[in-house]
């Protein structure tokens, strides 16, 4: 029966979701050691009030929230549709984004972070449905140059330059790698 705004209304199973349950323990856990992590940070005493650990601390405390809320509603049945539930997974797309990452992982050092970063996008993108890789590419070349000289220029933070990063930064800003 639909709601007011046309909506399918999904009623609560009874019982406990258990994929919803893991996901809503899994979220706690995380939050846990967010929170375990934080009280690890040095903190100097010259912050008065407001220090390196604050806005980590809250973070925490928000996913550590959500993961109560989404554990009252595993416990309540789950959150979702019983058509969701019916659902196989794509185990191929997941093997696409799975890959995606490794290979990020493992060729950020020797290539640097652009190209890793576009091997990431298309992979990723081919694990959603893509069947346009020089397009992803292109993409996920535009994605990472912004984030990498975002990181590099505007914040002075090094996430991984590769010869792509150097030549480009040899060109565009006349910088010479050492």
């Amino acid at each position: 029966m639909p709601d007011p705004t046309g909506d399918p209304v999904v009623a609560p199973r009874g019982g406990f979701a258990v994929g919803e349950l893991c996901i809503a323990l899994g979220a706690i856990i995380l939050a846990a050691v967010m929170v375990w992590q934080v009280f690890e940070i040095p903190v100097s005493p010259l912050y008065a009030q407001v220090g390196p650990t604050v806005m980590p601390f809250f973070a925490a405390l928000g996913l550590g929230a959500l993961g109560v809320l989404l554990l009252l509603s595993a416990v309540r049945g789950g959150w979702q549709p019983e058509e969701e539930r019916e659902a196989r997974p794509d185990w191929q797309a997941l093997a696409w984004i799975i890959a995606g990452l490794v290979l990020n992982v493992a060729l950020i050092g020797p290539l640097g972070f652009t190209i890793a970063s576009v091997i990431l996008y298309v992979c990723v993108a081919r694990g959603f449905g893509s069947r346009n890789p020089l397009r992803d590419a292109g993409i996920g070349l535009a994605f990472a140059l912004i984030a990498y000289f975002g990181f590099a220029k505007t914040l002075g933070i090094n996430i991984g330059a590769g010869l792509l990063e150097n030549w480009l930064e040899s060109i565009v800003f006349g910088v010479v790698p050492s």
